[in-house]
């Protein structure tokens, strides 16, 4: 069964930040479902959701964010969907 994540993206605005995320995704073969981005004065705002095989490839994925955070001095984060909805309820 497949499953959705909520991926999100904050830092200071600069160039490849898109190109460097979702290259991390197309590498472990998971679809952008939708996608929405934003700069606020300098920094750059993205929420992705996206299709993933299983929950277990929530840890590789992390690790593999880990380097592009570095390079880029960036915060990325995943969840499956319905643990970000059932935090975000009001």
């Amino acid at each position: 069964m497949q499953k959705r994540a909520v991926v999100t993206v904050v830092g200071k605005d600069q160039v490849g930040i898109i190109a460097k995320v979702t290259h991390v995704l197309a590498i472990h073969n998971m679809n952008i479902h939708d996608i929405s981005q934003t700069i606020l004065q300098d920094y750059f705002t993205m929420m992705m959701l996206v299709e993933m095989a299983d929950k277990a490839h929530l840890d590789t994925l992390l690790h593999a964010f880990e380097q592009v955070e570095q390079e880029m001095n960036l915060t990325i984060s995943i969840q499956l969907e319905d643990v970000f909805q059932a935090m975000h309820r009001i």
